[in-house]
């Protein structure tokens, strides 16, 4: 029965043994598989930084730019309506000089029916209606 018992024994010892061995190779595949990941976590982290800072940096230039094109904008929007006063005024201006030109036109034949002078020629070259 000693020869049962150390077999036994034996057995257990190299379950055992075994058991131990797996757990040893279970938690080396671990520690692998958890360093590798760790290892790929810190790179994607260092990306995910990086990353982040070159898009504060976008984002500031682009408030920077848009800042600027509404300064531009609103210098073009000036110049607009500037321009738009302008026209208004030269069409004013056009307006008061043709005014001008009827009433010295008046004026014209009125001394000249008063001198009692004949019609001038027009531009057409007629005298007038009654001709």
């Amino acid at each position: 029965m000693a020869a049962a018992e150390t077999s036994k024994v034996e057995a257990e010892a190299e379950t055992s043994r075994q058991t131990a061995e797996a757990r040893a190779a279970v938690a080396a595949s671990l520690e692998t598989v958890g360093s590798s990941m760790d290892s790929e976590m810190r790179t994607r982290a260092a990306d995910l930084h990086s990353n982040s800072e070159a898009i504060k940096k976008q984002e500031a230039e682009l408030a920077k730019q848009t800042a600027a094109l509404a300064k531009q904008s609103a210098q073009w929007q000036k110049l607009a309506d500037s321009s738009t006063k302008k026209l208004n005024e030269i069409g004013d201006i056009q307006n008061w000089a043709e005014m001008l030109e009827r009433d010295l036109l008046v004026l014209e034949e009125t001394v000249r029916l008063v001198d009692g002078k004949p019609a001038a020629d027009s531009a057409s070259g007629t005298r007038g209606w009654g001709v």
